[in-house]
């Protein structure tokens, strides 16, 4: 067996970077996550999506140690939370509830004191990180003003910067881009795929359905505390979209010829769509191409993140 071969039977076996299971909230009479059972695949970027309310922080706060499960059991990079959380955290880097800095520091000055304590980082490593960091989320202009200075976007970002001190295993942002420009979203999208494509595994909270579409491999809905639907994105757009998208400047010609061996068709944008039920994907191509439908491109159609979202949070209870 060759090494490329062990490392790629290692990645499918490796565990979750984090995972939920039977996991319950109770804030008084009110249920704010209810049952629950998710894993985060290690590697992935999986974008968390809800309505407000939705339970997608309490979730976060749990998976983190921050807040206790009235029920169920919660793991961070294998270890059981929040009672061994101090063995997971200092790989993770979080952006959780907007940041919380000393107003009258600077934005430089704030970060080397969180820096100080990141147990992975030493002393002499400090002024480098922070610059770094510092630099990356496009703050290196404004890191000498002070905090209390500093609009929701910039906060924002100072606080991403906290999350990016050292290499992580896992970075968990929740709502990243709330307070940003087009700039600053386009900033974060660049971070996690840079964090992606370095192997760390993102968890990002998002009401920017567009970002968690460019973004993101996975996704998880979660609607009024319960989750709805998770898995890879790709599979879940594709997944009762139906269809056969065929682009060909030949529509007429096309239509014709699928309804006349009882092929469902209808014209859509720059061609047509087959529905499924009726002959495969092969001979619809081979049918057009005899018929002399010139076919510019054949694939399965999918649905949008956005479409996926409105369904399965209009359709739960």
């Amino acid at each position: 067996m060759t090494a490329s071969t062990d490392e790629r039977t290692a990645a499918r076996v490796a565990p979750p970077a984090a995972a939920v299971r039977g996991v319950r909230k109770v804030f008084g009479r009110t249920v704010a996550v209810d049952g629950i059972d998710l894993e985060v695949p290690t590697g992935s970027v999986l974008g968390m999506l809800g309505p407000n309310g939705s339970g997608k922080t309490t979730l976060i706060r749990m998976l983190l140690g921050l807040t206790r499960p009235t029920s169920g059991t919660a793991e961070l990079l294998g270890h059981a939370v929040p009672d061994a959380a101090e063995q997971a955290l200092p790989h993770v880097g979080a952006l959780v509830e907007g940041p919380g800095f000393h107003p009258f520091l600077s934005g430089r000055e704030n970060l080397r004191r969180v820096a100080a304590t990141e147990p992975l980082l030493a002393t002499s490593q400090i002024r480098e990180a922070v610059g770094t960091a510092l630099e990356r989320v496009g703050l290196a202009d404004a890191a000498d003003r002070r905090f209390r200075g500093y609009s929701l976007g910039m906060k924002q970002r100072l606080g991403l910067a906290a999350a990016l001190l050292v290499p992580r295993r896992l970075v968990v942002l929740d709502e990243p881009t709330n307070g940003l420009d087009p700039a600053g979203t386009r900033d974060v999208r660049r971070i996690v795929a840079e964090l992606h494509a370095g192997g760390a595994t993102v968890l990002v909270s998002s009401h920017l359905l567009a970002e968690v579409e460019a973004t993101c491999t996975h996704v998880a809905v979660l609607q009024s505390g319960t989750l709805v639907a998770s898995g890879e994105l790709s599979a879940l757009l594709e997944a009762g979209t139906g269809g056969l998208v065929v682009t060909t400047p030949d529509v007429d010609t096309a239509l014709e010829s699928l309804r006349g061996i009882g092929a469902t068709a209808f014209r859509e944008g720059d061609g047509i769509v087959v529905a499924d039920g009726g002959p495969p994907a092969p001979e619809v191509v081979a049918l057009l191409v005899r018929a002399g439908v010139a076919v510019h491109e054949a694939r399965r159609r999918r649905a949008r993140l956005e479409e996926l979202f409105a369904r399965l949070t209009e359709e739960s209870p």
